[in-house]
């Protein structure tokens, strides 16, 4: 049986340091979906306004569908990873908005670009649009307090059908409110 894990999220929810744990614990092959996008030329171009790169998220699409052809254990790590096809589960790794913003400026963030990805992690931004693909194959993660080896249990139990996680459970919109 073959396991294909997504992980998504927004930008600094520990996606990348995640995946790369995970698929050393469980000899996984891995794959940055960004790197996969940016070494295949998939880049349209950049967005004037924010500043990041526009990916054909068609042809990422069907790159990615040909690799999970031919492999039977993977993780795909990426924020577009849960716009993509494949997926045995779709894992969205949440944090709560104040410990996000702390790591957006820690990689120096526009102050704009760091606004929009609370927003967009307030209101689940990630999981609603996962959602459309993956029905009842999409879980979440609150990460906020938990450590990558804690984080990385919970998700081997989840790939290993041992441990259950929920969806649309995750609500950080209180903190809108409070910023608008």
């Amino acid at each position: 049986m073959s396991n294909i894990i997504f992980i998504s999220g927004t930008p600094c929810t520990g996606k990348t340091t995640v995946s790369e744990v995970l698929s050393k614990k469980l000899n996984y092959d891995l794959i940055k979906i960004n790197d996969l996008a940016i070494d295949n030329n998939l880049v349209l171009g950049i967005d004037d306004d924010k500043g990041y790169k526009i990916i054909d998220v068609d042809a990422l699409n069907n790159l990615l569908c040909e690799i999970i052809s031919q492999k039977d254990n993977l993780i795909v790590e990426g924020h577009l990873s849960h716009l993509c096809f494949g997926a045995d589960k779709l894992i969205i790794l949440r944090c709560r908005p104040e410990i996000l913003q702390e790591r957006l400026a820690l990689r120096n963030y526009s102050d704009a670009k760091i606004h929009e990805n609370l927003e967009a992690e307030a209101i689940g931004v990630c999981s609603a649009e996962g959602l459309e693909l993956y029905h009842d194959n999409i879980f979440e993660i609150d990460v906020s307090d938990l450590s990558v080896d804690e984080i990385v249990l919970t998700l081997i139990g989840v790939i290993d059908g041992e441990k259950e996680l929920s969806f649309g459970e995750i609500d950080f919109m209180d903190w809108l409110l409070v910023h608008q």
